[in-house]
């Protein structure tokens, strides 16, 4: 059925639970980017030119090379996400029904 704003299946898509469960995952993603952040600090903080270049695996330790992986692995795993949220919008307007009548009122003949 087609309502004023749209089909009712958009309306479960907006649901208040949905809305609630997008912010969740929103601040999960947005804790563990703090907490990867925090602890590559550490390497900031103390790092030593003789260990090697700045940024190169060579010059961290165990735990600073498990997050510099961690946080490129997020960041894999964010860009995937996005990835698969723009595929099912595109997917989503694909979908949708078309009509042929023109803003001004009329019907396009053409199609």
């Amino acid at each position: 059925m087609i309502t004023q704003f749209g089909t009712d299946k958009m309306k479960k898509h907006l649901s208040i639970r949905n809305i609630l469960i997008a912010i969740g995952i929103i601040l999960l993603d947005i804790a563990v980017y703090i907490f990867l952040g925090l602890m590559l600090m550490e390497y900031e903080d103390f790092y030593d030119e003789s260990k090697g270049e700045y940024w190169s695996l060579e010059s961290m330790t165990l735990n600073e090379k498990f997050y510099y992986i961690g946080f490129e692995i997020w960041n894999l795993l964010n860009l995937i996400a996005i990835g698969y949220i723009i595929y099912r919008i595109i997917k989503g307007i694909r979908k949708r029904p078309t009509t042929n009548i023109l803003p001004s009122g009329g019907r396009n003949t053409s199609v």
